[in-house]
């Protein structure tokens, strides 16, 4: 096995996360992440700790280094060392809705997945279901079928390819709903035949495989909208039919209901104003606190 290491100082203020995750792919030990990726379909385990408050240290060990640095670099923009996020800081640290918030949580990021697909497939399972729920669901599939580590014990998210030669009755013994299970399948089978470039670096390639995605059944804007925040990186991305952001504009919207519900229309006027930030701000608006979206 190769060994690569590579330590850095992130681009702005950072907090690495607190827990891996309740599907079960990546874990917290002593302080330190870990995580099963694939690369060209090798394994790859990939180690992150914070040491003191400035310096970052990733260590990947793989069959060969190139495998390893890819890795690592995955895991960087899933973690979002490399954001810059000072700009969103100096232009709403005193906004009425995300200011509170960001003050409080300055290393605050959207969570990413490593890999594109992973917030996909994660996104059409969490389709109309509570997310504790849907993270039972993730977990039973990681379980059943996705590859494992025998040294760490760890696993990794099945690859696109696993998931479309199952069967979607497979899909639904773990509890996912039959439409999405048969969702599931078939974008499994176009990111797999290539037909589907869910990892392009370009926007407008990118957003072509949004429209792609959007001609599959059940397969709509919210999916997409999470592809985009925490599978791309797009943080000019909001998914606005999130029932967090519903319920938040709702009850601000009706007095403090708490069951009041808003429409998807009057979330993306809240955010619109934030620009290519609609994403990060919409991560500090669900921390905000009670009545500052009055004063927005």
């Amino acid at each position: 096995m190769v060994e690569v290491r590579v330590e850095m100082v992130p681009r702005w203020t950072f907090r690495l996360p607190a827990h891996g995750g309740g599907d079960g792919v990546m874990r917290r030990r002593g302080g330190v992440l870990e995580r099963l990726l694939h690369v060209d379909g090798r394994p790859v385990i990939v180690r992150v700790a914070q040491t003191g408050q400035r310096r970052v240290l990733f260590g990947a060990w793989a069959a060969q280094r190139a495998g390893a640095e890819a890795a690592i670099a995955r895991m960087r923009l899933a973690l979002g060392v490399d954001d810059d996020l000072r700009p969103f800081y100096e232009l709403y640290r005193d906004d009425p809705l995300v200011g509170p918030s960001l003050r409080r949580r300055p290393w605050l990021r959207v969570t990413r997945r490593p890999v594109a697909f992973e917030a996909l497939a994660w996104a059409i399972c969490e389709q109309l279901i509570q997310v504790t729920e849907a993270v039972m669901i993730e977990a039973r599939i990681v379980r059943a079928l996705g590859p494992r580590c025998p040294q760490t014990g760890l696993r990794d998210v099945p690859a696109p390819a696993a998931l479309a030669a199952c069967a979607p009755a497979r899909l639904e013994s773990f509890g996912l709903a039959g439409r999405r299970a048969v969702a599931l399948v078939r974008v499994a089978r176009e990111v797999a035949s290539g037909r589907i470039d869910l990892e392009a670096p370009d926007a407008r390639s990118q957003e072509r495989s949004w429209r792609r995605l959007l001609a599959i059944p059940n397969v709509g804007r919210w999916t997409v909208e999470m592809l985009a925040l925490h599978g791309q990186g797009r943080y000019d991305v909001v998914p606005a039919g999130d029932l967090g952001f519903l319920k938040l504009v709702g009850r601000a919207r009706s007095g403090g209901n708490p069951a009041a519900r808003a429409d998807e229309a009057d979330v993306r006027a809240l955010l619109e104003r934030f620009g290519e930030w609609k994403g990060l701000a919409g991560a500090h608006a669900l921390r905000a606190p009670a009545g500052a979206l009055t004063a927005a």
